[in-house]
């Protein structure tokens, strides 16, 4: 059996830098190596500075997921004060991370992931000419829909946050403005408006409706809206067989405040999720271009190994739990919280229930959005005072919309000594471990087809990006 090696990379439409080989034999990827090219190193900048200074300069880590940043070391920070940022203000501070969020999950789908099926290799496929119309880059109708609902949507970021991205309005104690009653019937009319772009457009229903399917068989019929072409698509090309992944999930819990998580946190390896264990996480840096061993977050370090030892092949870490690699994103935050759905395309682990995953949570997200504002009463105060420590350690836990985000902080004579990151997309796109199991995305990619000729396999590029990478933050 002879085998070929493929370099695949840089992709469009990816945020960021990545190259992935692959060992290629009869038409198949036979193993990954996926490689994150570019070492930026935010943790060490913040190193020696304030420590209410990583409100500043995390969020500048990337340009399009700025508010989880943001909300991680507002977290980090108000943890190693041993504080709770105000009820009102956490509402508010989880608004503006739902917000971000649904942006991010409705630009995936429409900019990034859907004008792969429009290239000229899927020509004569009976939904082919649908998907050129709606999705084409640049020109697309539904492109241009998406923008438009993208825009008016992040209006509540500029009322609630001043701008976007890199807002400064998320501090350990709270948010920095109190929305007034008169916000937030703007803020509702923003909502409103971004519910109508998705019954109309994406969903071709009522959000509620595609929320309430329970199992493969309701989603499999379901024919409105852009869903319904994605749906016609997927069937058509089986991408519910393709990107399998090892069917471990992890989920940090999304969007806390005073009624607890809005998503619920924990892990999920079979039928049943369960509780998680931060302080089980590791960094291994067997195979990633960095210097010192497997530690935990708190006492790791960024060490670029400017050597570039052979045995390695990414700037990436591997983050593991219990030693075992996790993937995290929208599938894994609605699976944990226990949704029938999304509990059944966790089972699959495939692109296409990475894609409806996320598609499912734009639904319910949306709808929690709407409560949440509901909840938010002017009158109350939306900041605490919170005094930080001149010694002391703080942990960090969110979600981003690519998935768990977590920020690990050690501050000595009221500078910071340590700063750790580790990002969704060090999640997935982690190389091998010390072990030599790969990261999910390496996983995913095995068995994978390569037909003759391609350079850049069709079926590769929507496995990478049915995980929606971030690779600008992957590395910090």
């Amino acid at each position: 059996m002879s085998e070929t090696q493929l370099l695949v990379g840089p992709f469009n439409r990816v945020e960021g830098d990545l190259e992935v080989r692959l060992d290629v034999s009869e038409g198949q990827v036979q193993a990954a190596y996926v490689n994150s090219p570019l070492f930026r190193g935010f943790e060490r900048m913040l190193l020696g500075k304030g420590p209410l200074d990583a409100l500043t300069i995390t969020p500048r880590i990337c340009g399009i997921c700025s508010i989880s940043q943001s909300a991680a070391a507002a977290f980090a920070l108000a943890d190693a004060a041993g504080g709770l940022p105000a009820p009102m203000g956490a509402r508010v501070a989880a608004l503006l991370h739902m917000v971000e969020n649904q942006s991010d999950h409705m630009t995936h789908f429409n900019l990034f992931f859907m004008p792969d099926f429009a290239r000229p290799g899927y020509a004569g496929r009976a939904w082919h000419d649908r998907v050129v119309d709606r999705f084409t880059a640049v020109k697309g109708a539904g492109l241009h829909a998406a923008v438009d609902a993208r825009a008016r949507l992040l209006h509540i970021v500029g009322m609630l946050g001043g701008k976007w991205p890199h807002t400064l309005a998320i501090q350990p104690g709270g948010v920095t403005r109190a929305p007034s009653s008169r916000d937030k019937i703007r803020i509702k009319a923003s909502l409103t408006a971004f519910r109508k772009y998705l019954e109309g457009q994406m969903f071709g229903a009522p959000l509620e409706t595609f929320a309430e399917l329970a199992t493969l068989d309701q989603l499999n019929a379901w024919e409105t809206g852009d869903i319904g072409l994605f749906n016609e698509v997927s069937q058509d090309l089986r991408l519910d067989q393709s990107g399998i992944g090892a069917g471990r999930y992890l989920s940090f819990g999304a969007y806390p405040g005073p009624d607890g998580h809005v998503f619920k946190r924990g892990t999920l390896a079979g039928e049943t999720p369960h509780p998680l264990d931060e302080t089980a996480i590791t960094e291994d840096v067997s195979h990633a271009w960095m210097l010192g061993g497997t530690q935990a977050p708190l006492n790791g370090q960024t060490l670029p190994d400017e050597a570039m030892r052979e045995d390695a092949y990414s700037w990436c870490k591997a983050p593991r739990l219990d030693g075992l690699g996790y993937e995290t994103g929208a599938l894994a935050r609605q699976a944990i919280d226990g949704h029938p759905l999304a509990l059944a395309l966790a089972a699959e682990a495939s692109v296409r229930a990475r894609v409806m995953g996320r598609l499912l949570e734009l639904a319910r997200a949306h709808i929690a959005a709407e409560s949440l504002l509901d909840r938010i009463i002017p009158s109350e105060p939306f900041m605490a005072h919170i005094d930080l420590p001149r010694d002391g350690t703080g942990v960090g836990l969110v979600e981003a919309a690519r998935g768990a985000l977590g920020h690990w902080l050690r501050i000595e004579d009221g500078q910071i000594a340590n700063y750790q990151i580790i990002a969704p997309t060090t999640w997935n796109f982690s190389p091998r471990d010390a072990q030599g199991v790969p990261g999910p995305l390496e996983a995913a990619l095995v068995g994978a087809e390569v037909r003759e000729g391609e350079d850049a396999p069709l079926s590769v590029q929507h496995i990478v990006r049915s995980f929606d990478p971030c690779m600008v933050c992957t590395v910090h």
